[in-house]
């Protein structure tokens, strides 16, 4: 029989409990809210989204292969396994740290819009905005030409032998997993009614595989084995060009074999800045990398040894920092061919110390971009390592899970809809023109210091990730968290910015926070004028390798928010 004392407490224990979410086992070293232990190999690393591509990485890298090569097999795989965030009619990009040259290397693998497809036809059509799926969405799928140029520049073994495994698990089928198949079962409604898109993503022709199911995708396996037997031009310019060319005739679309073949991929220098003594890079726009970097040029300028991480001050800073970053990255983030986007202002101290001068104690209301000096002009993500030193940070996606819908012929993936990025409004940075690359969300990140490798990372989830990898550099330097603990705690997100296709934002917006943050944090925040929120699944995924020169030892990170793994040997 329960004392008085106990049963008078029962009911307060049932209140806390419902105000604090439950948490597995106790772990007995490391954060409280760590899943697991880092992950610590010698002579390889691999970490993805998805358990068993992180085995094929880990079998390339046993068979003699590069970094890179692991890192093409692993992305390869993913749109088999992982075809809600990725796939070969999505875009790429990627940092790689070369050992023997001692620096980064950086790949734009985005395509450009079709060169057919012009404003003015928005315009007829009275659209504001470029809708999200079917035809109009359609750019150049990047990710092929990605794969073959990084291939060149760092590969070891031939492509042959890197695309097999994916080839092979195609023919035969896998198990999907328990996220991969709830996203894709949300996908099934929406896209199902573009051709060949049934008949390449579901069971029976009317719904998606469920968690455990094994899936084949024979039509993959086939494009698969051209583009091993044929190479990158089997893509652009041969069968498969030929294919997405009359495909996109018959429905509608305006992406042209012409289109595929003028497309390549550019090799670019990472930026950076440096924080609290590291070098942190992302590469520079079309992309949102440089937002990162802004927000931390802003959060560097406070002590955050005395600001607790989850407290009502961390949060607010943080979220006051990325406001004023997103205001930049609506109005000067674009296709570098077609606007001079002004890095190095961006980029600077001296401008971040201006914009930090605007942060109050209390949630901005009404913030503007910054004005240049005259002369200045759901995805995947996967992170290897080799046993020579050469690190891959890799970033792949359709765009809004598994893309536009459009589906060709029976070459086995889905076409991306990254073309609804752009802006419809005339004279912005991003306004669409043909042949141009859109705004991209997706952007791999790279921690250097004193010139060696640190950290390869990235996280994975639309205009997220900037936010997401500011937040895993203060974790890992502000809150001396390791690799695993600044995936595995509790994030923020906030929004309200206006956005780079023209939406408008709305400040103060809301501050979403992650189960984990105390509810003083959530009064105080709320105290200072802003919206707290909570948001369903939004939050990104991240994968991480950290290298110690003094061990010479790779660190593997996997979130639980994903079905990944991180694993060495």
């Amino acid at each position: 029989m329960r004392s008085p004392l106990l049963r008078s407490l029962a009911p307060l224990a049932v209140g806390l409990m419902a105000l604090s979410p439950l948490r597995g086992g106790d772990r007995v070293t490391g954060r409280a809210f760590a899943t697991r232990s880092e992950v610590a190999a010698q002579h390889g690393m691999a970490c993805t989204s998805q358990a068993l591509v992180t085995q094929i990485a880990l079998d390339i890298l046993k068979q003699g292969g590069s970094a890179v090569d692991a890192a093409i097999a692993a992305d390869a795989a993913l749109g088999l396994m992982e075809p809600t965030g990725s796939g070969m009619g999505g875009d790429l990009y990627a940092i790689v740290w070369d050992a023997k040259a001692k620096k980064l290397h950086g790949l734009n693998g985005s395509g450009r819009s079709p060169k057919s497809l012009t404003l003015d036809h928005f315009k007829k059509l009275g659209l504001k905005h470029i809708p999200a799926q079917g035809p109009l969405p359609v750019s150049v799928p990047g990710c092929v030409d990605g794969w073959f140029e990084l291939h060149k520049k760092f590969g070891k073994l031939p492509m042959a032998q890197v695309l097999a495994p994916a080839i092979k698990y195609a023919k035969e089928g896998f198990p999907v997993s328990e996220l991969i198949a709830y996203y894709w079962d949300r996908s099934v409604p929406v896209l199902g009614k573009y051709p060949g898109f049934l008949e390449t993503f579901t069971v029976d022709g009317k719904r998606g595989p469920v968690s455990g199911e094994v899936f084949r995708n024979p039509r993959l396996a086939r494009t698969l084995e051209l583009l091993a037997r044929d190479g990158r031009d089997a893509f652009y310019k041969g069968e498969i060009a030929r294919k997405i060319d009359a495909y996109m005739e018959a429905n509608g679309g305006f992406l042209s074999y012409e289109d595929l073949a003028a497309h390549h991929s550019d090799w670019v220098e990472p930026v950076s800045v440096n924080y609290r003594g590291y070098d942190v890079w992302e590469l520079p726009p079309n992309g949102q990398g440089i937002a990162a970097l802004q927000m931390l040029n802003i959060l560097e300028g406070y002590d955050f040894s005395k600001i607790p991480f989850g407290s009502p001050q961390h949060v607010h800073l943080f979220a006051e920092a990325k406001k004023l970053a997103f205001e930049d990255r609506a109005k000067f983030y674009a296709d570098a061919a077609f606007m001079k986007v002004p890095l190095s202002w961006l980029l600077s101290k001296d401008y971040a110390a201006q914009r930090r001068a605007l942060i109050g104690d209390r949630a901005s209301r009404r913030l503007e971009a910054g004005h240049p000096p005259l002369k200045e002009g759901d995805t995947v993500y996967l992170t290897t390592a080799d046993g020579e030193g050469n690190m891959v940070s890799l970033i792949q996606s359709n765009y809004r899970g598994m893309g536009s819908g459009m589906t060709p012929g029976d070459l086995g993936f889905c076409l991306q809809d990254r073309g609804e990025l752009f802006n419809l409004e005339e004279g912005n940075a991003n306004t669409y023109a043909p042949g141009k690359r859109p705004f991209h969300t997706i952007i791999p990140g790279f921690i250097t210091k004193d010139g060696r490798p640190f950290l390869s990372y990235g996280v994975m989830g639309g205009e997220f990730q900037p936010m997401g990898h500011v937040q895993i550099v203060m974790n890992l330097i502000d809150f001396a968290m390791n690799a695993q603990e600044a995936g595995d705690a509790p994030r923020m997100s906030h929004d309200g910015s206006p956005e780079p296709t023209g939406e408008k934002g709305k400040l103060p917006g809301t501050i979403q926070l992650e189960s984990g943050f105390p509810y003083e944090t959530v009064r105080e925040l709320m105290n200072r004028g802003h919206g707290v929120g909570w948001m369903f699944g939004g939050y990104g995924g991240y994968q991480a390798i950290r290298w110690d020169p003094t061990q010479k030892v790779y660190f593997g990170a996997s979130e639980s928010r994903k079905d990944g793994q991180a694993a060495g040997y």
